[in-house]
């Protein structure tokens, strides 16, 4: 089978998708054994390295599977799940793990010096949170990201302040797409709602360790649901 050499840009996508191509559309059925190495790194214009590469991927997606001292074979003709699920998971473990640096430094920063000012906001945020329970899935993220940019806010620390601000339209559809694939939302709509509580609680009482704690634990648990996910 014919492979078009590839355009310079990122290569293993390329020759991963190339690969796809030819297993999907049905040129290399089941059970097939795929040409060498040295022969689909000759027909891509790419190294051996870009070819092992892009294989790995295709195994991790379940689509090959390489057989010691025999070769690589395809396994089946479509993914284990959509590409697009694929990549939207791990953009938003990517998101939850800046959360971590982030956040939860924020919520102890904030448990040492929030104002009472500080407070009536996050009652506010937390209540308006719990309101947005019974909306769409948008309207209660936009709630749930008013809160955080509460606790955020009570840290007092200006560098932070204006990070978040930054990262806020990445948190906002990494928040959508992951209720979306874990459908946090089915059992319990204001998901999450008694954890937040605890923690404004916790800034409330000048509670630093527990504030943090409480965040971490909160955000660890859901990157660990995300990671389950992982083929």
């Amino acid at each position: 089978m014919a492979l078009d050499p590839l355009r310079p840009s990122p290569l293993v996508e390329q020759a991963t998708e190339s690969l796809r191509e030819q297993i999907t559309q049905g040129n290399w059925p089941v059970g097939t054994k795929l040409p060498g190495e040295t022969s689909l790194a000759k027909s891509l214009g790419v190294g051996r390295s870009t070819v092992r590469e892009a294989l790995r991927s295709l195994a991790g997606a379940g689509l090959v599977q390489p057989r010691q001292g025999s070769g690589v074979f395809v396994m089946a003709t479509e993914p284990r799940e959509s590409w697009s699920v694929r990549l939207r998971r791990a953009a938003v473990a990517d998101v939850y793990e800046v959360r971590m640096l982030l956040e939860v430094e924020a919520a102890r920063l904030a448990a040492e010096r929030r104002t009472d000012d500080d407070l009536i906001g996050l009652d506010a945020a937390l209540a308006h949170r719990a309101q947005s329970a019974g909306g769409g899935t948008a309207a209660f993220v936009d709630a749930d990201i008013v809160l955080h940019e509460a606790v955020v806010a009570a840290a007092h620390n200006p560098v932070l302040v204006g990070l978040f601000t930054e990262f806020v339209p990445r948190l906002r559809q990494g928040l959508i797409d992951l209720v979306e694939l874990l459908d946090l939302r089915a059992e319990d709509p204001g998901h999450g709602q008694d954890v937040h509580a605890r923690l404004v609680e916790a800034i409330a009482g000048g509670d630093a360790d527990r504030a943090a704690r409480t965040l971490r634990g909160e955000l660890t648990r859901t990157l660990d649901r995300l990671r389950a996910l992982q083929p």
